[in-house]
């Protein structure tokens, strides 16, 4: 039944590339039939999206799954195919034989109906799960706050299709389990509803410390067709939103890690590099000015360099456009920019006020140092200030820092002349390492854009 959804959603994937693709020479050109280059495009993309889509999470079951996360995965990886389908036929030499217009129609077309006939379906299900049809018995093992957690989330989601039928109370003596289902604390008796009722899963809401009831369970239904999942509480020891990693084949628990799966970084990484790109192709009549104007107008070079921490505490030069007049620092110290500070050139506090000197920074994305958003990378003296006295400073090398970031366009730019500033720009950094979605940045990126690029804390 899976492999025959998964066939159909990638033959509905490809009828909406087809189509959109029709729909936007019909509004281009006034008919439907399009050029022979143009199809090529298209049988292209085709293509790309088969090979690329199941890369990207597209085709993963969607049942508790957000329909926001939904959407922005379809939309990176449209994005992708579109742009791998561009480079190809730029290398065949056949781009100026397509319409820039209808191929913007049609990636805009496309990548909307794609979306589009997810959210539909996913709407159409939830009402069916609502009405007590596609739905998932869950049986759920554990005991205190964690499971009473556990069972407010499946309540709360309804249209998930996950549906708790029984409790087993593994501490009866300790508190009582706030549900309005059975609550079991005879082993046998439990296993015998679980068996009776066709339980599709039972999860084991249990600490670690539990190792004995986790094992007594796993071994009772190894001959079962009921999936039993184990959901640890990990609250205590966890940093960040604790997942499941593959090390030497053995599944492993993260809880001092990287919050980011492999595969989102992957996502990351691939967005960063077509989004430097582009803006780097769309700015560098910008960048040009801004050079000119800072050679025009001051001594020195265009460019200021400073070594910066990245992941993993790796270190790298970051580019930006020279604000300041050429001045020695002394040994060891840095002095940040202040409110009037003499050192900065008139174009300079223009460039700082409005970000402008960050843009080379593109070239720190394409050269895989740095993100499009991240934490915003620090001085290595501050750094290593700041990772002495402010709890939590050291994780933010956990990803690539980034040119913008949720910190900066929450208000916490500019000079940290205060600890409590920087405590409350590593607390968002934080919330942003545990919270990272695809949504997440695309918001980041808009309110940069739209809010961000001039800020009173920047100087």
């Amino acid at each position: 039944m899976r492999d025959l959804q998964g066939l159909l959603a990638r033959l509905f994937d490809v009828l909406m590339i087809v189509g959109g693709a029709a729909v936007a020479s019909q509004i281009r050109f006034e008919y439907i039939e399009a050029h022979s280059y143009s199809m090529a495009f298209v049988a292209f993309a085709a293509a790309f999206s088969l090979a690329l889509f199941p890369g990207f999470g597209v085709y993963q079951s969607w049942r508790g799954r957000s329909k926001l996360q939904l959407a922005c995965q379809v939309s990176l990886g449209w994005l992708v195919v579109q742009g791998c389908a561009l480079a190809l036929m730029f290398s065949l030499h056949r781009l100026d034989y397509v319409s820039r217009l209808w191929f913007a129609y049609w990636t805009a077309m496309s990548g909307g109906l794609m979306i589009a006939g997810r959210l539909i379906m996913h709407v159409i299900l939830a009402r069916m799960r609502n009405a007590g049809m596609n739905l998932h018995e869950v049986a759920v093992v554990g005991c205190g706050r964690h499971c009473d957690s556990v069972l407010r989330k499946i309540e709360r989601s309804q249209d998930t299709g996950f549906r708790v039928n029984a409790v087993f109370d593994a501490a009866p003596g300790k508190a009582r389990l706030n549900t309005r289902v059975p609550v079991f604390d005879d082993f046998d008796a439990f296993i015998d509803f679980v068996r009776t009722r066709n339980v599709h899963e039972v999860w084991l809401a249990l600490p670690l410390s539990e190792e004995r009831t986790i094992l007594r369970f796993v071994n009772e239904f190894r001959n079962d067709l009921v999936n039993v999942r184990f959901i640890p509480d990990v609250r205590s020891l966890a940093l960040f939103e604790s997942g499941v990693t593959d090390l030497l084949g053995q599944p492993a628990i993260n809880l001092v890690a990287s919050p980011m799966s492999q595969s989102a970084q992957l996502q990351k990484e691939i967005f960063d590099r077509v989004f430097a790109l582009g803006a780097i192709i769309a700015i560098s009549p910008l960048l040009i000015s801004i050079a000119l104007a800072i050679k025009l107008t001051s001594r020195g070079p265009v460019f200021f360099t400073q070594r910066r921490k990245g992941a993993d505490g790796r270190v790298f030069t970051i580019y930006k456009f020279r604000s300041m007049r050429l001045h020695t620092e002394q040994a060891g110290v840095l002095r940040q920019a202040t409110r009037n500070d003499p050192r900065v050139t008139r174009i300079g506090a223009f460039l700082r006020r409005t970000s402008l000197d960050e843009l080379p920074q593109f070239f720190n994305v394409l050269r895989g140092d740095m993100s499009v958003v991240g934490p915003r990378p620090h001085a290595l003296e501050h750094d290593d200030l700041y990772q002495k006295v402010v709890s939590g400073y050291i994780h933010r090398y956990r990803i690539k820092p980034g040119i913008t970031g949720w910190a900066q366009v929450n208000g916490f730019r500019g000079e940290t002349d205060r600890i409590e500033k920087m405590e409350g720009r590593v607390a968002h950094d934080l919330y942003y390492l545990g919270n990272w979605s695809f949504g997440l940045d695309m918001r980041i990126i808009a309110a940069t854009i739209f809010k961000g690029l001039r800020h009173t804390n920047a100087y």
